[in-house]
């Protein structure tokens, strides 16, 4: 007896799906079915056809179906910053640029104008999850949920003061609240995010320790970014970034390590052990002469592996397209080793690696049944993608952004043909207007 159609509310069929899970697998003429934001099935496309009854069906022969890029450290607001000091290193450029626009502009509106020109960015990139570090973090998660993105969102804390919090004290009284707030959202979560181990102090630590175990929270930060931190600590602490955060008690699976460029083989090991994930950002890497990150040395020792953009200051993009690209032709150029982190293995650390980062493996970063249907679909009929004779070859080494047609997150359309959904793209241009004539004045005045 033949059964009835099941039905669901969206039923996606694709030339290819990559389900990053199993590991460098393409299935070719698959579809997904997605109901009540879930995915519920991933099977062959006429089987599809023949057991679900779809409320929507999209087909797209020539596309391939991936889960949502997760950008795994960012600093979104400063997208508003973007091309205002380049061609510099990180201190001179934090300290004598970034830091002291920033103390002119930082506010609610600012950060709120900021995420929004960050989320039409990254959606018209494939990008569906970011793990965000920067201020005022209830900003941060009411702008993310209004406009439908999935984010982790950072509670700062850090010794020196700004216009979100005036002391460390306050910087957790802040943090409590806004857990709150949102803990138990749908589409926002969060992490501690402490600036830096040069910037934060050992009891600020223990307390950041602590409340990320009670919370269940994880610990976002920068560490071992420049060789020259790590000299730094050695003469203030006594002790590398990483053994002052592991006698604290945070070097655990907890821990999201952003940049590592400057890593001995003892401290590879140590993060294996511990389960600590390792955030990539080699295009801000690069640029600000930071150092390389042991991307092939930590993969090889197991370490999870996720990518981020960094903030579009120092990038100056949220292009994860060409962060996978830059990340494993990288490697193999720091490895001397052309088969160092491969197209799979780069694929996998913008999706599947970055979930488990941020702690949402469980829900996002691959294409199975029972996980959050964050989807996206890339054109590969452009000429720049053909002959196609290896899918994750060509998504990691020739596709570009603007290849992204569609892209749902939870199931919900975010991008429709290159269309943003639900976005005021003229308010939100005359804004990013408006903050280029502000930020403009400032760096003039300070010119003069």
């Amino acid at each position: 007896m033949t059964q009835a159609p099941q039905p669901c509310d969206l039923l996606i069929e694709a030339g290819w799906v990559v389900p990053i899970e199993p590991h460098g697998v393409v299935l070719e003429d698959h579809a997904v079915a997605v109901r009540g934001g879930e995915i519920v099935a991933l099977l062959p496309t006429a089987e599809a056809r023949a057991r679900f009854r779809a409320a929507e069906t999209v087909s797209r022969p020539g596309s391939v179906l991936i889960p949502g890029l997760v950008n795994a450290h960012t600093h979104n607001p400063m997208n508003l910053l973007r091309g205002i000091a380049d061609d510099l290193p990180l201190m001179t450029w934090l300290q004598e640029h970034i830091w002291p626009v920033e103390g002119a502009v930082v506010g609610p509106q600012f950060i709120a104008d900021g995420v929004a020109l960050a989320v039409a960015e990254m959606l018209r990139g494939g990008t569906t999850c970011a793990n965000e570090n920067y201020f005022f973090p209830d900003v941060e998660a009411a702008t993310y949920k209004r406009l439908g993105f999935r984010a982790v969102v950072g509670l700062p804390v850090a010794q020196f003061a700004n216009a979100w919090a005036a002391s460390e004290d306050e910087y957790f009284d802040k943090a409590i609240q806004v857990h709150d707030q949102w803990r138990d959202d749908d589409l926002v979560s969060l992490a501690f995010v402490p600036h830096a181990p040069y910037t934060v102090s050992d009891a600020a630590f223990g307390r950041i320790r602590t409340l990320a175990d009670q919370l269940d929270l994880q610990v976002h930060l920068h560490t071992h970014e420049t060789a020259q931190e790590v000299v730094d600590s050695q003469r203030e602490h006594g002790q590398r970034p990483l053994a002052r955060l592991d006698r604290l008690g945070l070097v655990n699976e907890r821990l999201v390590a952003v940049h590592m460029t400057a890593l001995d083989d003892g401290e590879i090991a140590l993060c294996a052990e511990r389960g600590v994930s390792v955030v990539h950002c080699p295009e801000s890497n690069l640029k600000l002469a930071s150092g390389f990150c042991p991307v092939a040395k930590l993969e090889q020792a197991g370490v999870n592996l996720a990518i981020g953009t960094d903030g579009a200051a120092s990038n100056n993009d949220l292009d994860m397209f060409g962060e996978m690209r830059t990340a494993a032709q990288l490697a193999k150029a720091v490895a001397g080793d052309a088969a160092a982190f491969s197209a799979p293995s780069a694929l996998r650390a913008a999706t599947l690696g970055g979930a488990k980062a941020v702690g949402l493996g469980d829900r996002i970063g691959s294409i199975e049944p029972g996980k959050q249907a964050d989807l996206v679909l890339v054109d590969m009929d452009p000429l720049e993608t053909r002959p196609l004779f290896n899918v994750i070859s060509q998504l990691v080494y020739a596709t570009g952004r603007h290849q992204v047609s569609d892209v749902w997150i939870a199931g919900a359309r975010r991008l429709r043909g290159r269309e943003l959904v639900d976005f005021d793209m003229e308010a939100l241009l005359a804004s990013t207007r408006q903050w280029h004539g502000r930020i403009s004045a400032i760096l003039e005045q300070k010119q003069s």
